[in-house]
Parts: C-alpha cells; sequence; structure tokens
C-alpha cells in the first residue's frame, strides 16, 4: 500500500544548517517498523527516568536524518515531546577543514610510514606527488605495480583510524554534557550550530519544557566516547549498499575518490565495534535484525 507522503513534507528536521532531509516511502516505512519495537522500550525508561535519549547511527546514505525526523514526528503526534538533535554539529573543525585534517593526518602518516618501511626514496616521493596532486594516492590499486605504496597506504590508514570519531576529531564531551543536561530537566539548553563555512557558527537555546525524548541522529550516536544514550537504533549499510547508493547519487559522474572511501570503510569498521550495543538494528531493506544476524550479513 502506498504512503501518502504530504503529510511528512513540512514536518521538523534534525537542527544541522543546511541539512537536506527528502522523506521517501522507505524512511517512512522504516520509521513505523522501528516505532512499533520501540514502544516497550522508551516506555520502561520514560518510567523510570523521565526522560529518554535515542540515537539513530548508521553510515552514510542510510538515512539516519530522514529517519530520526520521522521518530521525533511520530513520538509527538503520541503526546511524547520529542526533539532530534543532529550530532553533525560537534565536530571540532568545520567541515571543510575536517576533511583537511583527515587528508592531512593521511598523508603525513603515510609518507612516515615510507620511512619506518626504509621506502624514502626521492622517486617514490616524486610519484607520490603526483597522485596527491590526482588526488589518487589512497588507491590501493597502485600497489600492483608499486608494492611500496602499501605501507604508505596503510601507515596513513592507521593514522587516520586514531583520529576519525575520536575525541581529537569530535567534541563529545559537549554532547555528553547536552544530555546530561536534558535528563537533568533543564528546560533552556543552548545547542550549537555549525554551517560548512568559518562564519556559520552560533548558538541557538531551544526550549525542552515539554520534550521527554531527545533524538539524535548520528553516525557517531553509539560512540563509546560519550554517556547518556538509553536506546541506539542502528541503521545498517552492508559496504555493497552504501557504495551502490553514493554512486547513484552522483548524478554528475563523478565517482568518490579512493580517500572517501577509505574514511567509509573506516566509520563501517567503527559502526560495527559498536553495533553489540544496539537496541534495534534494522537493515536497508527495513528487516529487523538480531545481533547475531547482522554479524552474518555484514561478513557476507
Amino acid at each position: 500500500m502506498a504512503i501518502d507522503l504530504k503529510q511528512y513534507n513540512d514536518i521538523p528536521h534534525g537542527d544541522m544548517p543546511g541539512d537536506k532531509v527528502e522523506i521517501g516511502e522507505e524512511h517512512v516505512k522504516k520509521a513505523q517498523i522501528i516505532m512499533e519495537s520501540l514502544g516497550e522500550m522508551l516506555d520502561a525508561v520514560l518510567s523510570k527516568e523521565g526522560k529518554a535519549v535515542i540515537a539513530v547511527c548508521g553510515g552514510s546514505g542510510v538515512g539516519k536524518s530522514e529517519t530520526a525526523s520521522l521518530i521525533s514526528y511520530f513520538l509527538n503526534q503520541q503526546g511524547i515531546g520529542a526533539y532530534t538533535m543532529s550530532g553533525d554539529n560537534y565536530p571540532r573543525r568545520i567541515p571543510m577543514y575536517n576533511d583537511a585534517e583527515r587528508l592531512r593526518i593521511f598523508r603525513t602518516e603515510g609518507v612516515r610510514g615510507l620511512v619506518k618501511s626504509g621506502e624514502a626514496k626521492a622517486d617514490h616521493f616524486e610519484t607520490l606527488r603526483k597522485w596527491q596532486q590526482e588526488e589518487t594516492d589512497a588507491d590501493k590499486s597502485h600497489v600492483s605495480d608499486n608494492p611500496w605504496v602499501d605501507s604508505y597506504i596503510e601507515y596513513g590508514k592507521k593514522g587516520l583510524k586514531g583520529y576519525l570519531g575520536t575525541k581529537n576529531e569530535i567534541d563529545f564531551d559537549e554532547v555528553s554534557s547536552i544530555v546530561k543536561a536534558f535528563k537533568s530537566g533543564q528546560n533552556k539548553i543552548y545547542l550549537k550550530r555549525m554551517g560548512r563555512t568559518d562564519s556559520e557558527l552560533w548558538y541557538e537555546e531551544i526550549d525542552f519544557t515539554n520534550v521527554k525524548v531527545l533524538v539524535i541522529e548520528w553516525t557517531h550516536g553509539n560512540s563509546d566516547n560519550y554517556e547518556g544514550v538509553d536506546i541506539p537504533i542502528l541503521l545498517n549499510s552492508t559496504p555493497e549498499e552504501t557504495l551502490a547508493h553514493r554512486r547513484a547519487r552522483n548524478r554528475d559522474g563523478k565517482t568518490d575518490s579512493a580517500f572517501t572511501m577509505l574514511v567509509l570503510e573506516l566509520e563501517q569498521d567503527l559502526l560495527k565495534s559498536q553495533a553489540h550495543k544496539a537496541k534495534i538494528i534494522l537493515s536497508k531493506a527495513g528487516e529487523l535484525l538480531t545481533y547475531s544476524e547482522y554479524e552474518a550479513l555484514m561478513e557476507v
């Protein structure tokens, strides 16, 4: 049965400036499935604590913003006040500078890796410089003809792993303080707003007087680096599904760089390491998964 999307056109979305949220039938169906599983869990938390924090996490293109917005909408329709907060407002750097820092770390650690592995040769650095200018230096296909590149990529990857989703990249302490203030019953809380340029940074005072549920939509919503989440929800997407989605979304025909794909791979690893804590796991096809089923799916 087709879903009438008109009623969802103007519902409140997450609070990330410039975030594009386009709700489709698949998002509504997923949110409805989640709501059916959420009921008893949420009631238990609210009856005990009076407030609850739900985190909707997952990889690129899995529909976190849309699904979280719908969960808040459905809760508000039930008379349970809810607010959707975007964790993407809390990196330590605006997106363009954070992307640059990720790349700097990868390349710096990669070059150091060549020194450590005894591959610090002038011709190697010259070749690397060319690939860096072409933005192909993270492409593993180079390794077949240039085995020394493996050290560059692996050391760069290791350095990047020590940054992505850590307290070096994200101000988890600020997110924790917001969660703590919300749960303690603070009615007015200042929330950060971060756009894509260095002139788009401000705070907005939000009234939580009638809000019982804070819904955080965020790749790192299930991270061990902050506290206070009662019900983590994982919207799962296999690496193949994520890649297919990103290719379909690139309407201009430009594919993701090898470096972007490396970042997505590392983010996927982070999500997998935290998945055991999720109270609800939903596949990209909209099927509820047990943790065992999730593990089996991700090993395929």
